[in-house]
């Protein structure tokens, strides 16, 4: 087989396309894909499955596209299943998302397909990939990952709320308590005016009652000056009436000295 290919691919080279036609280049093609998969790890009875399964499938590729079109998706699951070998569609843009859309689908619920160990997926007609071949197991993997994902993200967002809320909260508390700082800052302002205010009023006290005390002081001297004045005077009046007392007794001595002399003179 893999001579007959080089010959051919040997022809083409030599500058005789014409002598192949189509259906020759086809087959070049089938022989490159049946020399590679002889050197697959496919065991042969599975190789067989497979190519049955293609064929199988190959014969409903009109209902599939029909179906592909209907769901206006990329693609779809196409598969026969493994029960009664009825044709099973299943839209999608890939094959993940196929399969995602069939797991949540009511009718999985209610009538469930058999699903074989190997699906394809293939994809719309305007569409330039070819066929993919998955299995259901690394489709339920897929999934299993995709829900323990979205149960993460779920978490996550569930986490994510109690923060914002936390935040929320701490915000408020955050919120109370700068306008307890306000309330108290300006309650400090209020008794610090008031301080300040009974201060300036001591100070206006002290300085009053120091002016007040000069003035008693003053008051007291004044008083202790006049009190010594009042001594003095009341001194010099006992001398000035002790000394007119005595002059009166020496002029009434005289008076009667000279009214002795007028008499003896008679």
């Amino acid at each position: 087989m893999r001579q007959l290919l080089l010959v051919l691919l040997r022809r083409i080279r030599r500058g005789r396309p014409h002598v192949l036609g189509p259906g020759l280049y086809l087959l070049c093609l089938t022989l490159a894909v049946v020399g590679c998969a002889s050197h697959s790890l496919v065991p042969a009875a599975q190789s067989a499955a497979i190519r049955d399964r293609e064929r199988s499938l190959a014969s409903h590729s009109d209902a599939i596209q029909a179906a592909v079109r209907e769901s206006g998706s990329m693609g779809a699951l196409a598969f026969l299943d493994a029960k009664d070998g009825h044709l099973v569609v299943l839209p999608g843009d890939s094959p993940a998302d196929a399969w995602e859309r069939y797991t949540a689908s009511p009718e999985n619920r209610t009538s469930p397909v058999s699903v074989p160990v190997v699906v394809t997926f293939v994809y719309r007609t305007d569409v330039p990939k070819a066929p993919e071949t998955v299995t259901r197991s690394g489709l339920q993997q897929q999934q299993a990952l995709r829900t323990s994902v979205a149960a993460e993200l779920q978490r996550l967002e569930e986490r994510l709320g109690l923060v914002q809320r936390d935040l929320a909260s701490t915000r408020q508390d955050t919120d109370k308590v700068l306008a307890d700082s306000r309330a108290l800052a300006e309650d400090l302002a209020a008794v610090r005016k008031f301080m300040l205010q009974t201060a300036q009023l001591g100070w206006l006290n002290h300085e009053s009652t120091l002016e007040n005390a000069g003035s008693i002081r003053k008051m007291a001297a004044s008083s202790h000056e006049l009190a010594a004045s009042s001594a003095r005077l009341e001194e010099t009046l006992r001398q000035l009436s002790e000394s007119l007392a005595r002059q009166l007794k020496e002029l009434a001595a005289r008076l009667d000295a000279i009214q002795g002399k007028v008499q003896n003179i008679k």
